[in-house]
């Protein structure tokens, strides 16, 4: 089955061989392959080199990666038949300067995602979630003990009690909340204080225990902007490596267009049309500007341009 890949850090191109990399025996043949390759990450930042087709990861076979960096790897997937990868740098000072001198630069993930081919960002994204989780989860939340890492990376088992950890994935409500009562149709965005002059996105939120997507979708969007959500539409998802979310794109209707910014989470809101929506995404609008081109919530504005509708 052939799925579309539409937002940045999704289409991930290896076989996981999830079946397969919980065989110690299996994964040490990987790594004694000739062939293994390795990505590199410093700081959450990929390794990137130019090349004639525009900036690209830098791979290193695996006995080199290991050289620079011992004991600090996980088992990303196979390519075909090699065995893929990665490492993390823990070092302070960058090792572009370094041991990894003349390979590339370590450039920051947004700043990365947003040039690299998308399977390429996608791979690093991976593997950044992966060591964040690695990073955050060293001992067991059953009794306290340090736990050891297993399956190339993708678990932790505790070596008193026996728990075994599995990396965390958050999900994320993100939504364009609709209004189609009035003379034409209008979405919403909002703004949190943090963010660049002009900026604007969608609404999101965590989902929290015991709810669906939508009735998460419902409470954020009366929360943030105190409108009720009469329908909620999926669009598309998001796997977002900061440090570990899944970004649920929806498209939700609402009953009103009486929005007001909650002043805690956003401090201001903004109704447009479909031809304002437009020339924010062309940059043109005199007072807006887009979310980033990385970012699902620019996915879902322009779904909705295009005539995507809840």
């Amino acid at each position: 089955m052939s799925l579309p890949v539409l937002n940045t850090f999704a289409g991930n191109p290896l076989d996981r061989a999830g079946d397969r990399r919980n065989d110690p025996d299996w994964l040490a043949g990987q790594e004694a392959n000739p062939e293994a390759v390795a990505l590199v990450l410093w700081q959450g930042r990929p390794l990137v080199e130019d090349h004639a087709d525009g900036p690209r990861l830098a791979w290193l076979g695996l006995e080199h990666a290991r050289a620079v960096v011992p004991d600090r790897e996980l088992f990303l997937g196979l390519w075909k038949d090699a065995p893929v990868f990665a490492v993390e740098v823990e070092s302070s000072l960058d090792p572009a300067a370094g041991p990894l001198a003349g390979l590339g630069a370590f450039m920051e993930m947004r700043e990365a995602a947003a040039l690299l081919a998308g399977p390429d960002a996608a791979m690093a994204g991976t593997a950044k979630s992966l060591f964040d989780w690695r990073a955050r989860h060293g001992f067991c939340a059953a009794c306290g003990v340090e736990s050891e890492t297993a399956s190339g990376g993708w678990k932790r088992i505790c070596p008193a009690c026996r728990t075994e950890h599995f990396p965390r994935v958050d999900p994320v409500t993100i939504m364009l909340p609709v209004y189609r009562g009035g003379a034409e149709p209008l979405c919403l965005l909002g703004r949190q204080a943090s963010w660049p002059e002009g900026r604007m996105s969608a609404l999101a939120g965590f989902l929290e225990p015991g709810e669906s997507i939508e009735e998460a979708c419902a409470r954020e969007v009366e929360e943030e902007a105190g409108l009720t959500v009469a329908a909620v539409r999926y669009h598309s998802s998001q796997p977002w490596p900061f440090p570990g979310q899944l970004m649920i794109g929806l498209i939700c209707e609402v009953d009103s267009d009486q929005a007001a910014p909650d002043q805690t989470e956003l401090e201001a809101v903004a109704w447009l049309t479909r031809d304002e929506a437009r020339a924010v995404l062309a940059g043109t609008h005199p007072a807006i500007k887009p979310p980033a081109r990385i970012a699902i919530a620019r996915t879902l504005l322009q779904a909705w341009v295009d005539g995507v509708d809840a």
